[in-house]
């Protein structure tokens, strides 16, 4: 995870620059397809990742390969006056543009135009060989979708799955989401460090299993 040599560091700027922008984005522009003028009065409906980058979040990503951006404002009551399936939508913008960012920069894996990743950097490399820089592209938008479809506030799987269940299920998420970032935090951070990696156990096997078909 610590893996800080330049080549590794130049690959998650990379990533930091073009994903996380990209993400926050998708956010934006659906959220004013559905009539919601906030991200674009906030100034998020543009691709500068300066307007969307959190200091913290970048940081994280740079030092172990795993960071946010900053949330998207949007106003629900807007969407939902659209559409009630609008809020599911634009939070399903998200991880659909990391899945897709992954998907296409798969493309040359597939086509045996690279190699399979193997050696990470060879001693005195400078700038990421393109194999390197394509796995950790296609790896960091992987594991950005898994994490955000996870069902708990904040996070863009709460309100996806919010959508999608009976009224009796949406009481039970009521009940919990005030908890929910204290949850993602407990299991993000608290959780390793007392040797509980439940975040590794949910998205650890689909997140090999798609790293494996997609660069083999």
């Amino acid at each position: 995870m610590f893996d800080l040599n330049l080549p590794t560091l130049i690959s998650r700027i990379f990533v930091l620059l073009t994903a996380f922008a990209i993400h926050e984005f998708a956010h934006a522009w659906a959220a004013d397809r559905f009539g919601d003028p906030t991200p674009r009065n906030n100034g998020r409906l543009t691709l500068n990742p300066m307007a969307h980058l959190d200091p913290m979040g970048s940081l994280m990503l740079i030092a172990v390969g795993f960071g946010w951006a900053k949330p998207v404002p949007v106003n629900p009551y807007a969407l939902a006056r659209r559409s009630s399936a609008a809020m599911m939508w634009v939070s399903l913008a998200g991880p659909a543009s990391n899945g897709l960012m992954a998907l296409l920069a798969s493309i040359p894996f597939q086509l045996g135009l690279v190699s399979q990743f193997g050696a990470l950097t060879n001693p005195g490399q400078i700038l990421p060989s393109f194999d390197k820089l394509l796995w950790e592209f296609v790896y960091i938008n992987l594991l950005l979708m898994l994490f955000n479809l996870i069902p708990l506030a904040p996070l863009d799987g709460e309100k996806i799955l919010y959508y999608l269940l009976p009224v009796s299920g949406q009481r039970v998420m009521d009940t919990i989401h005030p908890y929910g970032p204290l949850i993602l935090l407990a299991v993000v951070f608290l959780g390793p460090v007392l040797g509980i990696n439940v975040l590794g156990t949910i998205i650890g096997p689909p997140l090999t299993a798609m790293m494996s078909v997609l660069t083999g």
